[in-house]
C-alpha cells in the first residue's frame, strides 16, 4: 500500500472534520474519527519535519557547511 502524501493527509483530515461536525454522528463514531484525525495530522506534521530537515541539509550542503 502506497503511503499517503502530505496533501492527501490534509484532505483526509478535512474530511474527518466535516464528518465530526455532523450533528447526527454518534459519540462512538466521533471518538473513532477524532482519533483517526489526530493520527492523520500527526503523520502530516512528521512529513513536514522530514521536509524541513531535507531542506536544511540541502542548504548546508550548498553553503559548504558540514553537518
Amino acid at each position: 500500500m502506497k503511503a499517503k502524501s502530505f496533501e492527501e493527509k490534509l484532505t483526509h483530515s478535512k474530511e474527518i472534520l466535516e464528518k465530526l461536525m455532523d450533528q447526527d454522528i454518534s459519540l462512538e463514531e466521533s471518538i473513532k474519527l477524532y482519533e483517526e484525525g489526530l493520527k492523520s495530522i500527526k503523520d502530516a506534521q512528521t512529513l513536514i519535519e522530514k521536509a524541513k530537515l531535507k531542506i536544511e541539509t540541502i542548504e548546508n550542503k550548498n553553503l559548504g557547511v558540514s553537518e
